[in-house]
């Protein structure tokens, strides 16, 4: 009997782990799967993950200090939970702000737990002097970029690069199908602080492009049933109802069907790239966080395609440039502008293309199933 420990913290985290814990359990049929995660993880363990990304996934350091108290109580439970279950591995998926905290904290009570983090904190754009601390605790790092590998193997931690999950996850999603020229997706994120800070602005950015043009219409796939409720009411309040469209789901059907897109920083970004919808990223945080991020952050973009390609290939419009006439500018321009919507879809293609080759699920389960069999 093999035992594995997993936390994952937002709902991207989930569907990643969830595709490697496929993986593993092909691999080992006897495996026990236990942790914290969302609704995927939670049907292929079997129901022994606590699902909780709805509550968990909150960024930013004055709302995390909001709610202190409530994820110190989820700290201690688990704790209490992994000394119980004893696991041959626990598996730490992004998330780094909890996951670090509590990989030190299962070091020191259960040394002999082997420690593998999946998908690797972005560490190197806000603040390498963690990794040596990761250095002690790990066992071994699986990233996703290969950029990423030797800036944790040359400090003394074994690095992989396993290539990135979205490759598979989204070979699967793909559909036939033309793009709807007058039909904008919407994307702000799923978070609740990220639907409160960004959905007005893009209903707002909605409302003035109609008036630009009266044909246009809108959608917005909400993350869950939960944010779906919030968002649901903010439309009506702005009596938007007749041209702005909710789903629950169904964001990559959007992503291959809109003219172009208006999203929030995040994975979402890099699975419209894959999908070929030109957008423009939008971001927004509390501002004391902004500018402790500012002083930490060492790069010159926040999207991961403009990172992964070295410039800027997507527009991004962060604090108060997501606002309603900036963003509704860029997307007017845009649709008035073939060529240059054209040469957006072309960029956005090649960069899709370092994402690597599909089988990462797979490489990634062989990484943790070599630290099971150990």
């Amino acid at each position: 009997m093999k035992r594995i420990y997993v936390v994952a913290g937002e709902m991207s985290g989930d569907a990643h782990a969830a595709g490697l814990l496929r993986e593993l359990s092909t691999m080992h049929a006897d495996l026990e799967i236990f942790g914290a995660g969302g609704p995927e993880m939670y049907e292929v363990s079997g129901g022994k993950i606590n699902n909780w990304v709805e509550d968990a996934a909150v960024m930013g350091v004055i709302e995390v200090l909001k709610r202190y108290g409530w994820f110190k109580e989820q700290f201690e439970k688990m704790m209490t939970e992994i000394k119980t279950v004893q696991p041959d591995v626990l598996l730490l998926v992004d998330y780094p702000g909890f996951n670090l905290r509590f990989a030190k904290s299962v070091k020191e009570a259960l040394p002999q737990v082997r420690q593998v983090y999946y998908i690797s904190p972005q560490v190197w754009a806000w603040n390498k002097k963690r990794i040596p601390k990761m250095v002690e605790l790990l066992d071994e790092m699986l990233c996703l970029f290969p950029f990423e590998q030797p800036i944790f193997q040359d400090a003394g931690l074994k690095t992989t690069h396993v290539g990135h999950p979205l490759v598979d996850e989204l070979a699967q999603e793909r559909c036939e199908g033309k793009r709807i020229e007058n039909l904008i997706g919407l994307f702000p994120g799923s978070r609740e602080r990220e639907i409160a800070k960004l959905f007005p602005m893009m209903i707002e950015t909605a409302a003035r492009l109609r008036t630009w043009r009266h044909d246009l219409v809108f959608s917005v796939p909400a993350a869950t049933p939960k944010l779906a409720i919030t968002m649901r009411k903010m439309i009506a309040e702005a009596n938007a109802s007749d041209w702005i469209t909710l789903t629950n789901g169904g964001s990559h059907k959007l992503m291959q069907t809109a003219a172009c897109g208006i999203i929030a920083s995040g994975t979402a970004t890099l699975e419209a790239a894959t999908f070929g919808l030109p957008y423009c990223l939008v971001y927004k945080m509390a501002w004391t966080t902004y500018f402790l991020g500012r002083m930490l952050v060492k790069i010159k973009y926040i999207g991961l395609v403009n990172i992964l390609a070295g410039e800027k290939v997507v527009e991004e419009f962060i604090q108060a440039d997501a606002c309603a006439q900036e963003v509704g500018d860029w997307v007017r321009d845009l649709l008035s502008n073939d060529q240059k919507r054209e040469e957006l879809m072309k960029r956005l293609s090649e960069v899709s293309e370092k994402l690597g080759d599909p089988g990462t699920h797979r490489r990634a389960a062989e990484r943790v199933s070599d630290w099971l069999n150990r």
